[in-house]
């Protein structure tokens, strides 16, 4: 199966913001509300958009679910911009089932995470996770690098791409910028090169990553792109500007309700307000009040 990875790259750099999952009160999906945020999101200037991951709550869905949300979020794209279909898996087989479950949609890339459970397959089983799911479904694979106790190298991440016709990029996360600097001095030209370190993606742009799929692209999609776009045009000194009013956001967010946070920034940019699924907390007043005073500036 023969890739144009040098055009995949150019399609899928920028900003892709994660979709957020919308859950009403009672934690039942709402699929229908998914197509007004994808609006907002292109409309902000993004790239593309991801559903499924993290910000997505893409753990938290079942199969029905992520089948509704999967087709909400396809139907609201409807081809303007390519559409990344997140997989968080416990196994190579899961991971091939869920994309079965995409049928009928056009899927630029998925988003996969290694296997996230307790226990760690070796390097060389890695590689092979990655090598079935991409013979058995056919579409490029971006590996996403966020569990900590099955954290890859950048090394192997190189080597699976390597061996792995259909793996095209990676969304570094964890906060490792020199995994990431690493990634961006020695991926192939075509290879794509994802921050999702919010904290540092100045940083990563003005490295040369290729663009970011993390919270705060979802949270601040407009804001986001014009920090991409002026770190490419070496316009540092008001990238920068952007930067610290991020970096003073991010310091209010907490990690552990983290979709929530970010729905709350959506809602605070004419979204309807939808809450995380139980037993992740809502935001809090108090949180409320510091996101508020972080965001002036942004929205």
């Amino acid at each position: 199966m023969k890739l144009d990875k040098s055009a995949l790259k150019k399609s899928l750099t920028g900003i892709l913001p994660p979709v957020t999952m919308p859950f009403d009160e009672k934690g039942h999906l709402v699929p229908n509300a998914i197509a007004p945020q994808i609006d907002w999101i292109f409309e902000s200037g993004a790239d593309a958009v991801v559903a499924g991951g993290s910000t997505g709550e893409g753990h938290a869905l079942n199969d029905g679910e992520f089948r509704d949300a999967m087709a909400a979020t396809h139907e609201a794209v409807n081809g303007r911009k390519p559409f990344v279909a997140g997989l968080i898996v416990n196994s190579t087989l899961e991971a091939i089932e869920r994309v079965r479950l995409l049928d009928g949609m056009k899927v630029d890339a998925l988003q996969v995470t290694p296997v996230h459970y307790l226990f760690k397959p070796g390097p060389e089983a890695t590689i092979e996770h990655f090598r079935q799911i991409w013979e058995e479904c056919g579409i490029p694979i971006l590996i996403y690098n966020v569990i900590p106790w099955n954290y890859l190298s950048a090394d192997l991440m190189l080597k699976i791409m390597d061996e792995v016709p259909g793996v095209v990029g990676m969304k570094q996360s964890s906060g490792d910028l020199k995994s990431l600097s690493d990634l961006v001095q020695n991926a192939k030209p075509d290879n794509l090169v994802l921050s999702g370190i919010d904290a540092l993606l100045y940083s990563a742009f003005a490295m040369g990553a290729d663009g970011a799929i993390s919270a705060l692209t979802s949270a601040l999609p407009g804001a986001t792109s014009k920090l991409f776009k002026l770190t490419r045009e070496g316009k540092h000194e008001e990238a920068l500007e952007i930067h610290w009013k991020l970096n003073s956001l991010w310091n209010v967010l907490r990690h552990d309700n983290l979709p929530a946070c970010v729905k709350y920034i959506q809602h605070r940019q004419g979204l309807p307000m939808y809450g995380p699924r139980a037993p992740m907390e809502p935001v809090s007043a108090e949180q409320m009040k510091a996101i508020d005073g972080a965001l002036k500036g942004l929205i």
